[in-house]
């Protein structure tokens, strides 16, 4: 792909969206935002596993703009009051990195096993928003914090461990094909997910799935 760092693919309808593990979803015709943006990374490969929280982290601090308070569950969805706002899937190729972003704006209605799960900005504030104008808000944002992911990771930590959705609940996770419980004690110096099991401190890179345990 030739796109230049920073371009955003907007798609008004999906008719076949894909989450993680090849998960469906469903983008509402005018109501929510499904958009990719081209990233070219300027820092070594070792650190794009970042991306995703930064992706997560900017929509947070987006979200918080408009009297929303969200948290990151990682490695890659928004939650805002126990309910899921928003999906980021990011894949890489040899030179760059593509994040799709699916944010629930304008949604005023989920079909009934949706509706204890999912939530949108509409539900969450009584108004509609302009999307041209939020996704401009979010590029914006994840551009200027991916510039930290080199050079200041530290600083995004903090606002990371601030909206950790995970912290101190009890979690059931896959990891290649394993499943594992513990409880999630924070984030880790470089982004990954540190889990209190059996008495000891794992260090999650990873997970295929994680759901949290009531």
């Amino acid at each position: 792909m030739g796109a230049e760092h920073g371009a955003v693919v907007w798609a008004e309808q999906q008719s076949r969206g894909r989450g993680r593990r090849g998960s469906a979803w469903i983008c509402p015709v005018g109501q929510a935002l499904a958009f990719s943006v081209v990233l070219r990374p300027e820092f070594p490969r070792a650190l794009w596993p970042r991306i995703a929280l930064v992706c997560g982290l900017s929509v947070c601090k987006v979200l918080e703009t408009y009297g929303i308070l969200a948290e990151v569950k990682w490695p890659n969805d928004v939650i805002v009051q126990q309910r899921k706002i928003c999906g980021i899937l990011v894949e890489a190729s040899e030179n760059s990195v593509i994040a799709g972003i699916g944010l629930n704006v304008n949604v005023n209605e989920f079909p009934d096993e949706l509706q204890s799960i999912a939530t949108s900005m509409l539900i969450e504030v009584g108004r509609e928003v302009d999307r041209e104008q939020l996704l401009q808000n979010i590029q914006s944002a994840l551009l200027r914090h991916l510039r930290l992911v080199a050079e200041d990771f530290g600083s995004l930590l903090i606002d990371l461990r601030e909206r950790c959705y995970l912290h101190g609940k009890r979690v059931r996770m896959i990891c290649s094909g394993n499943e594992i419980h513990g409880v999630v004690c924070g984030i880790g110096a470089g982004g990954e997910l540190l889990l209190e099991r059996n008495g000891s401190i794992e260090r999650i890179m990873q997970a295929d799935e994680i759901r949290v345990i009531p």
